[in-house]
């Protein structure tokens, strides 16, 4: 995609982005695609601690998770049984 790209080329499209964004606005165009790439990162790196299965667990009893109890609550605009008056 890139070989026919010479050393000229690069310095003509540095040009363009100065003109464009100007060179204040560089060092934060930079710090910012740099702490996306580390948002990246440490994002893939927890996906992939994720799909590993802890130490001496077994992975289809981990798995099951007991039910959560719910409650509604008539002040929280849920349905009650008693009535108040």
């Amino acid at each position: 995609m890139l070989q026919g790209l010479t050393g000229w080329h690069f310095l003509i499209i540095l040009a363009v982005i100065l003109l464009l964004f100007g060179a204040a606005k560089l060092p934060a165009l930079a710090k910012s695609m740099g702490q996306s790439a580390r948002v990246f990162k440490g994002e893939m790196k927890a996906m992939k601690e994720e799909d590993k299965p802890a130490d001496g667990v077994n992975p289809t009893v981990a798995s099951v998770e007991a039910p959560v109890a719910t409650e509604v609550r008539a002040d929280a605009g849920g349905t009650s049984d008693t009535k108040t008056s």
